[in-house]
């Protein structure tokens, strides 16, 4: 009897130290098929389009796509928590320094060009056009312009509230450098948000705000806002693709990054996703409402990957 039970729990422990293998193996399986991508909301429309498109050909794929802003993202790409890091600006000396204290290596991949875009509310019938110095007025530190005609006495006396990017949005970081003259500098009291869909919400539902954001998000909202020309002394110009892309929409054009973790690349996953999100890069920023890089650029990068698979 004493034989059996022996025998009986010994099969027992086989049984579960095999299911306790099982599972960790499958653990793993699940772990090494994620791709984690987190950073600008800017870049998110582009990157998301690319996970998604990716995982009808491989479902086996999960591929989250994070908004925290451009900093949030570098935050967690220096320490090697995610794969990818989306950045609507370039990453900073010491983000660079931060990812090499954690035995990072990165390669940054341009996918797309943005314009940034000014916006009010639809019902507003009395501006079509700021020049940077108005802006700069409006949105630099320690100004208390809460009202429109304060801008210009020709515009109505209506509240004027501001909306726009937190300070973890690299879109933040631009604005202000391009706008105020140094990054950072702002006025606080407006209402910030790293999700560029709560700017749109608020621009969209106050008559008398103003926001900025990424051109995409822009386009996708196109019947809810009104888009602003800028002057920078040369005239009033719109950000439009052909503006953008020629760099006549000045000084608000800019880059659109991905920055990409190179030991990830040895993953298949990683490598194949990296070269769908190149080979379709037109597609894809045009998809998101951004203007596409030449051909080129995306060869580049596309080299790039392969010199560190």
């Amino acid at each position: 009897m004493y034989k059996k039970n022996f025998i009986a729990l010994l099969l027992l422990i086989i049984i579960l130290h095999l299911s306790l293998l099982s599972c960790s193996t499958n653990t793993e399986s699940s772990r090494s098929s994620t791709i984690e991508i987190d950073g600008s909301s800017t870049v998110f429309p582009i990157s998301v389009a690319a996970a998604e498109i990716f995982r009808e050909t491989h479902q086996e794929v999960q591929i989250p796509v994070g908004i925290s802003g451009t900093g949030g993202g570098f935050k967690r790409f220096t320490v090697g928590e995610i794969t990818i890091s989306n950045a609507s600006r370039p990453i900073k000396d010491q983000e660079v320094k931060d990812a090499s204290e954690n035995g990072i290596d990165f390669i940054e991949l341009t996918v797309a060009f943005d314009g940034l875009s000014v916006v009010v509310n639809n019902s507003n019938d009395w501006v079509d056009c700021l020049t940077v110095e108005e802006l700069h007025k409006v949105w630099d530190r320690g100004s208390n312009i809460n009202n429109w005609n304060q801008i210009r006495s020709s515009f109505p006396d209506v509240h004027m509230n501001l909306y726009g990017p937190g300070t973890d949005s690299g879109t933040f970081d631009y604005f202000t450098e391009v706008i105020n003259g140094q990054e950072g500098r702002t006025r606080s009291d407006y209402t910030p948000s790293e999700d560029d869909n709560v700017l749109v919400l608020g621009v969209s539902g106050d008559k008398g705000a103003m926001g900025y954001f990424g051109y995409a998000y822009y386009i996708e909202n196109i019947k809810r806002l009104k888009l602003l020309g800028i002057d920078d002394g040369d005239g009033c110009v719109i950000p439009s693709e052909a503006s953008i892309n020629d760099g006549t929409y000045s000084p608000l054009s800019r880059p659109l990054f991905i920055y990409v973790n190179t030991s990830e690349i040895l993953r298949k996953e990683v490598y194949e996703f990296l070269k769908f999100y190149l080979e379709n890069g037109q597609m894809l920023a045009e998809e998101g409402g951004f203007v596409a890089l030449p051909q080129s650029m995306y060869d580049d990068g596309l080299a790039a990957i392969v010199n560190n698979k």
